[in-house]
């Protein structure tokens, strides 16, 4: 079950292989020697509907390349087929994704760890019902659920060059989960995340969006990310954090249009590190495959508090 060798499809540009050529530098950079390195479980269905709907999770446990045609009516319902393929062991692809972040968050809350991290996690446009932007569980969602038995307050940062919408969504009207997202806005996928989306209900004031312009670069970037994260942890005092570190913002992503070096995408690890909270760290999206392992690796290191040449 190795989550390497998941194939979403010829010229598909979301390559599963990313995850294994990260973990490869991990262990020939000797990162290994300072961490616990754990095989997911296979998250299960039941584990899945703790935030999904029975209907979806049935029809993604049933659907296969080979009984496709029985299922078009479906297909269209929950959004798979197009930007979400049907591809071989796509279920096993989810449950070792989303297995990984709630062990995380697991792990975090009986306090075995004080950081937990899951770059094959971080999958954030998946909805209750229906997949979206090459998700299809949404395993963040999962992991906070977790997380939100042992803490009264969960601080959700997005990184991703895409609006973190699916996890903003679920906790869209509760105080309990704050979500933080840095995104490009404008005509971009998914195309939410403005700055006036603040939550509601309950949760109104408790979702911040800052949509970003294409190019920026470390130092624009992290003049916005330090002054904000810091004055949300001020005010939110949140007991646990969630970290979404999707690497297509990086610099010369084959989707993103930003501008970022490895060290300033890593300076968000570092900035959210010197809270000193329990914290998960997960992947998401990143296309440009040699960039996002090289990314990985070195957030990683920073979290592991480990120099290594970049």
């Amino acid at each position: 079950g190795d989550i390497g060798n998941y194939y979403y499809g010829q010229g598909h540009p979301m390559k599963p292989h990313r995850i294994r050529m990260t973990h490869n530098l991990l262990l020939n950079y000797g990162l290994y020697r300072k961490m616990e390195i754990y095989r997911p479980h296979k998250a299960t269905a039941e584990e899945m509907t703790k935030y999904h709907s029975d209907e979806y999770i049935k029809f993604l446990r049933s659907i296969r390349p080979d009984n496709m045609s029985e299922y078009s009516k479906q297909m269209q319902r929950f959004n798979v087929g197009e930007d979400c393929p049907v591809f071989d062991g796509l279920f096993e692809f989810c449950q070792l994704s989303t297995g990984g972040s709630v062990a995380g968050a697991v792990k975090l809350n009986r306090q075995q760890t004080d950081m937990a991290v899951n770059w094959a996690g971080g999958l954030h446009h998946a909805k209750k019902s229906e997949a979206s932007g090459f998700c299809y569980v949404n395993d963040i969602v999962l992991a906070i659920l977790e997380l939100l038995k042992y803490h009264q307050r969960v601080l959700y940062i997005d990184i991703d060059i895409h609006h973190g919408d699916g996890v903003e969504e679920a906790f869209y009207t509760t105080d309990r989960v704050m979500t933080v997202s840095f995104h490009k806005y404008g005509e971009y996928f998914p195309g939410t995340g403005d700055l006036r989306d603040i939550g509601a209900g309950k949760g109104k004031y408790y979702a911040v969006n800052f949509p970003m312009r294409d190019g920026i670069d470390d130092e624009s970037y992290g003049q916005i990310f330090k002054p904000i994260i810091s004055k949300v942890m001020e005010m939110y005092q949140p007991s646990a954090v969630v970290l979404q570190c999707g690497a297509d913002s990086l610099s010369g992503d084959r989707l993103g249009c930003f501008n970022l070096t490895v060290k300033g995408h890593a300076k968000c690890v570092e900035v959210v590190k010197t809270f000193n909270l329990p914290l998960l760290m997960l992947g998401g999206g990143g296309y440009t495959i040699r960039n996002v392992a090289r990314c990985w690796t070195y957030e990683t290191a920073v979290a592991l508090d480990c120099e290594i040449p970049n």
